[in-house]
């Protein structure tokens, strides 16, 4: 298991980019095995999530070319209809969270694929449920292969299509409305998603399939209106920033007092997240697509105006994303005044704070899904520790409370972190943080 060894307490400067966005790479990937023809896609970020998709579907018979850093061609010909029912290939659909999303485009194209239980983060219940019933409600037919431990889904026939329906989601789940459009594009007449997920990743799903010959009307809202088409085109695609990324190093910033450039972020796809920063006290200044962040001596966390102690959730898009909470709750360690941190959606997300706890940090955990951050101003940095990355978002928040601290902290089990940051320790690096990796 490998292991990082920081040596925190270094100021940051320079600019950093962020990598292509990890969620909607995977979702433009699983898009290509709707068509036979190739599907070029730009700003791939080669991380291990993403990596381990491309190898899943190369695995089936789709051709991947890579033509250089972040750019493939994926064309998915000559799929291997035995291979997608065998038990190797649902074991690792099994271990890889990103495999959901490979099962509404097979089924729309080929009229079965088998829906194992997916993998990943461990940070709480993750329900599929939202996936398999509105599937059911295009048309396929459900079964539980208890031998494989997956669901099939098909359709009445092998040469039968999934038939467009009215649907009203029971929560907008971000990869479950990614699998109900890609299947509907290649259904039979016209699918209405209503309480649809609208993030800028699904919006750019969108943009990748009408290039392909879809038909989608509504697409930014929460009402999306889907016209099957009988079959799609190859396109060209390039991936938007990771809005996830842009928040850890604004974030980053923040913990160390450092003057930083963020460049080519998209910043009108960032929808609140600059201004949730805000709320910390932290200056974030637009320079045309850029985001530059001043030093600060103080970032003080502003109030409500009845003075109460603010609140900082996530919510449905355009609500925060939960992904920046963990990063959020690090930085509010070492802001002046209080904050309570809501994460509302995954009820295990939260546990990590007992190690930012033991390195000085003044935290009450409230329950699963709230703690209180009484921040310190950084008039007591936090201690350095050692600890494990318990998944990939509580990963980055422990690098860089590690960043902030004086001393060398150790983390380990940071194959989580590579999951959603791709070479991380030598892009900090080079921004004048003390990373090591230490492989064993």
């Amino acid at each position: 298991m490998s292991t990082f060894v920081i040596e925190g307490g270094h100021r940051l400067s320079g600019s950093i980019r962020p990598q292509g966005a990890k969620n909607e790479a995977l979702q433009v990937i699983s898009a290509a095995l709707l068509t036979s023809e190739p599907v070029t896609i730009n700003n791939i970020p080669e991380i291990l999530d993403v990596l381990n998709l491309i190898k899943l579907i190369e695995s089936v018979g789709v051709t991947v070319t890579r033509h250089s850093k972040g750019e493939y061609t994926f064309r998915a010909e000559n799929v291997n209809l035995d291979y997608l029912a065998s038990d190797d290939f649902v074991k690792r659909c099994a271990a890889l969270r990103g495999s959901v999303l490979v099962v509404g485009p097979l089924l729309a194209r080929f009229g079965r694929a088998y829906f194992a239980m997916p993998g990943g983060d461990k940070i709480g219940r993750r329900k599929v449920d939202t996936h398999i019933i509105n599937l059911c409600k295009l048309g396929a037919e459900m079964t539980l292969d208890e031998s494989k431990g997956a669901y099939l889904l098909e359709t009445a026939s092998p040469d039968s299509r999934l038939k467009g329906v009215y649907m009203l989601l029971d929560e907008a789940s971000i990869t479950g409305t990614a699998n109900l459009i890609m299947a509907a594009s290649l259904s039979q007449g016209d699918t209405t998603i209503y309480n649809a997920a609208c993030e800028p990743y699904i919006q750019q799903l969108c943009r990748l399939l009408i290039s392909m010959g879809a038909s989608i009307d509504g697409v930014g809202s929460n009402l999306l209106h889907i016209h099957g088409r009988e079959s799609l085109h190859g396109a060209s695609h390039t991936v938007l920033p990771d809005m996830i990324e842009v928040g850890s190093f604004i974030g980053m910033a923040a913990l160390t007092q450092s003057s930083l450039t963020i460049s080519d972020v998209s910043y009108d796809d960032l929808g609140i997240i600059p201004d949730a920063f805000r709320r910390l006290g932290i200056t974030v200044e637009r320079h045309g697509d850029d985001i530059f962040i001043p030093a600060k001596d103080t970032y003080e966390i502003q109030s409500p105006l009845d003075g109460s102690i603010p609140t900082i959730a996530d919510a449905p898009w355009p609500g925060l994303t939960p992904d920046l909470l963990s990063v959020m709750l690090v930085v509010a360690t070492q802001c002046r005044g209080s904050v309570l941190i809501h994460q509302k959606m995954f009820e295990s997300r939260l546990f990590f704070v007992d190690r930012l706890i033991d390195m000085g940090a003044q935290i009450m955990l409230c329950d699963p899904h709230r703690a209180v951050v009484i921040g310190l101003d950084h008039r007591q940095p936090l201690r350095p520790g050692k600890m494990l990355s318990p998944d990939i978002r509580a990963g980055i928040a422990m690098l860089l409370a590690a960043m902030s601290a004086n001393g060398t902290s150790e983390i380990g089990n940071i194959n989580q972190i590579d999951r959603g940051y791709e070479d991380i320790e030598h892009r900090l690096n080079r921004l004048g943080a003390r990373i090591t990796r230490c492989d064993d």
